[in-house]
């Protein structure tokens, strides 16, 4: 109960937080796609398949990843129809059905999926305590006696817990990695969202660690910080890397819709990329505030950490299933995925996930409907008792 992913048709009045995404910043949306049509005629006179990403783009790309410090060429990137795109691309070069891939638990619902039903076997490695990242003693462990041929990481506002994790971790991970042979991808979808910088800047990117890009190989995506809709991800790795996973390919997309991709070249290579970031962190900041408020409020028995940036809550829920809250919940009008979605075996039921990603008088609401139906589920519980 309450694993569902997909919400019901036809129903004007439920409130929605199975998604962590934004409505599109409609302005620069059209101007965005204003810019690609008018970019549009020299790609329209070719065959429109780009296995590899429009060149403009990946420069663009590139770009940006040697702004942050990472060295980037435009043949180390390939572009991908979203980071789940970029994602099973990598799985599909590096692992075959049996072999292990090592993953934060809990970590992103649809990735555990691809890589479940891709035949993979899952290590769960358990997060540290609070926002700080990982458990570095675990993830040696796990690499030493494992010895997975992956490993997937969101080092930047992880999903769903919302942690950073510190440069020192991300050093001594990628060590660790190098170590046990295992490729080590990192899910930077969420890096732009920070709310709250952090005293002496944000870590580097996990990259930086590794610029040929052999032994980390970095997944982005416009979808957190622009818009879902858009439906453009990204692989950094090192060349030979990305000439292997563009000759994959061919046995899946073949490429990424061009309009698509022009409309993301006319925002990294103008204001439009910062300022929907500046936009979106507004925003955001905004919705999480309400939401921390309205927990606190009506649900003061939950406990939760606020994190410094991302779109996430990760809330433990009193000592009750958070399973038969998310099922009671859909009665009351709110949708909320439980914390098994995000585990292995059942683990986390005692948790919820919970994006900020409404405005503040819907999140109100929203957590007004949660505390009904965690009242119903308490009440149960005590008549059983």
């Amino acid at each position: 109960p309450g694993l569902d992913p997909l919400p019901p048709d036809g129903d004007p009045g439920l409130i929605d937080l199975g998604y962590a995404a934004l409505p599109a910043p409609q302005d620069l949306l059209t101007r965005a796609f204003t810019g690609a049509l008018d970019a549009l005629p020299p790609a329209a006179r070719t065959h429109g398949d780009f296995p590899a990403g429009l060149p403009a783009l990946r420069e663009a790309l590139a770009d940006r990843y040697t702004a942050r410090g990472v060295p980037t060429m435009p043949e180390q990137i390939m572009v991908t129809t979203g980071a789940m795109g970029g994602l099973a691309a990598v799985r599909r070069l590096f692992a075959q059905p049996g072999e292990r891939i090592a993953v934060e638990h809990p970590s992103y619902a649809n990735v555990l999926q691809l890589m479940r039903q891709s035949g993979l076997r899952l290590v769960p490695v358990a997060m540290g305590e609070g926002l700080g990242g990982w458990d570095l003693p675990a993830w040696r462990a796990a690499l030493r006696d494992s010895a997975p041929r992956l490993a997937y990481v969101v080092a930047d506002y992880h999903n769903p817990t919302g942690a950073l994790a510190p440069d020192e971790s991300r050093r001594r991970l990628v060590a660790a990695a190098r170590s046990s042979g295992t490729v080590l991808i990192v899910d930077e979808t969420m890096a732009d969202l920070c709310l709250d910088p952090p005293p002496g800047g944000p870590p580097h990117p996990v990259a930086a660690l590794d610029p040929g890009g052999a032994a980390v190989v970095t997944v982005g995506s416009a979808s957190k910080t622009f818009w879902a809709g858009l439906r453009i991800g990204w692989v950094r790795a090192a060349p030979d890397l990305i000439r292997r996973l563009v000759a994959g390919r061919a046995h899946a997309d073949l490429g990424s819709p061009v309009l698509e991709q022009l409309a993301l070249t006319w925002l990294l290579t103008g204001d439009g990329w910062d300022e929907a970031v500046r936009l979106r962190r507004e925003e955001v900041r905004t919705n999480r505030d309400a939401l921390v408020r309205a927990l606190r409020s009506h649900l003061p028995e939950w406990r939760f950490e606020v994190p410094s940036g991302g779109l996430t809550l990760w809330t433990r829920t009193g000592g009750l299933s958070g399973s038969r809250i998310a099922e009671i919940g859909e009665r009351f009008g709110v949708r909320v995925p439980s914390g098994p979605r995000f585990g292995i075996d059942g683990a986390f039921d005692g948790h919820l996930r919970l994006p900020f990603t409404l405005p503040p008088a819907v999140a109100e609401e929203a957590v007004t409907r949660l505390a009904a139906a965690t009242r119903v589920v308490a009440e149960g519980r005590l008549g059983a008792a």
